[in-house]
């Protein structure tokens, strides 16, 4: 039996839908292998099959991009607007493997988030069109993403931070740390790498420019609510006027028979 989240990406997305749940998909296994890296110190990418997987993931990207951009009505227009999506899915470690060129653990490690670009992109169309209107899903839209950034600046900030700020005794310090930086409140955590200091800077800046989009969203709950309460008490006035008014109404006098 299909469910229904089935039946909406057959029935009303079409190919567009089936593309981007498999790329949330494909996205998922990098934020797993992303992660157990961090937590566990297991390099994934030492692995040849990670990279082998990530190479396929990589090129599914590319094959997506292609693919909508035939579909695309307006090629150039596609093209202009998701040329950075055409960039994040080239597949640098497997290059750089390749040709054996060496850089810093940290900078290997940032390497890995590129794919997850396209990937959140696909996360955020997906978690929209869950939602009942338009205002609501790019609120949701919005609201993963910022989501999403907090917990892989949170990841990175993390290792690179832990074995050098004694401050970041756990992966709990690295999480309070992005959702107050976020807040744009700021943490008693103050980091110590530069990478880290430019987290720091990128969460601040970005909470800044989401957190209005919040205030203007739940302003329009309470004024689309208050409009729907002052239509409906204007309905059941007009209602009651028409009720008393055809209860007014004078009644015609009963015609009298004739006399036989």
């Amino acid at each position: 039996m299909k469910s229904a989240l089935s039946d909406f990406v057959w029935e009303k997305k079409g190919i567009y839908g089936i593309l981007h749940v498999v790329i949330l998909l494909m996205s998922l296994f990098l934020v797993i292998s992303i992660s157990i890296d961090t937590f566990k110190g297991i390099p994934f990418y030492t692995q040849s099959t990670y990279m082998k997987v990530q190479l396929w993931i990589c090129i599914w990207f590319l094959f997506d991009f292609v693919l909508e951009f035939f579909l695309a009505k307006h090629k150039w227009r596609y093209l202009r607007s998701h040329f950075v999506f055409l960039l994040v899915a080239i597949p640098y470690q497997n290059i750089i493997t390749y040709y054996g060129w060496t850089f810093s653990p940290e900078v290997t490690y940032m390497l890995r988030f590129i794919p997850l670009l396209r990937g959140g992109y696909a996360l955020a169309i997906v978690v929209g069109w869950l939602t009942y209107n338009r205002a609501s899903s790019l609120f949701v839209s919005y609201l993963t993403m910022l989501l999403a950034t907090v917990y892989f600046s949170s990841l990175a900030f993390f290792l690179l931070e832990h074995k050098v700020n004694p401050l970041v005794v756990g992966y709990g310090d690295a999480l309070w740390w992005a959702f107050m930086d976020v807040t744009t409140v700021g943490s008693n955590i103050i980091a110590v790498t530069v990478t880290g200091r430019v987290l720091s800077v990128v969460l601040a800046a970005l909470g800044m420019m989401m957190f209005p989009i919040f205030t203007v969203y739940v302003t329009n709950l309470v004024q689309s609510s208050n409009n729907k309460k002052k239509q409906y008490y204007q309905d059941q006035t007009t209602q009651q006027v028409q009720t008393v008014a055809q209860g007014q109404k004078p009644q015609q006098p009963p015609t009298e028979k004739a006399d036989s």
